[in-house]
């Protein structure tokens, strides 16, 4: 798999904010990538150093809309901590 097809984008909210500032990043991933894919994929793209990785996997929920029925799809996301020594990833640059 290649870094590009293992992160897809990374998860902006509140929370994830305020992870930044303690060089914690929130990304979504592919749900078939695993703790040692995502490390290296981050480590590759961003060029900095990965101390460690925690994954959340979300089950597809059922949704309706009026008479349509279906399923959202499920997702992974990885939370990736930096190591002290590494630079921050930029993601909004001025």
């Amino acid at each position: 798999m290649d870094a590009r097809d293992v992160v897809k984008r990374p998860v902006i909210t509140e929370r994830s904010a305020e992870q930044m500032e303690e060089k914690k990043y929130t990304f979504e991933v592919d749900v078939k990538a695993n703790k040692t894919q995502i490390r290296k994929a981050i480590e590759e793209i961003f060029e900095v150093e990965v101390d460690k990785v925690n994954t959340m996997n979300y089950k597809r929920k059922f949704r309706r809309f009026g008479r349509h029925e279906g399923y959202k799809p499920a997702r992974k996301k990885a939370i990736v901590t930096l190591t002290p020594e590494s630079e921050e990833i930029e993601f909004f640059e001025a």
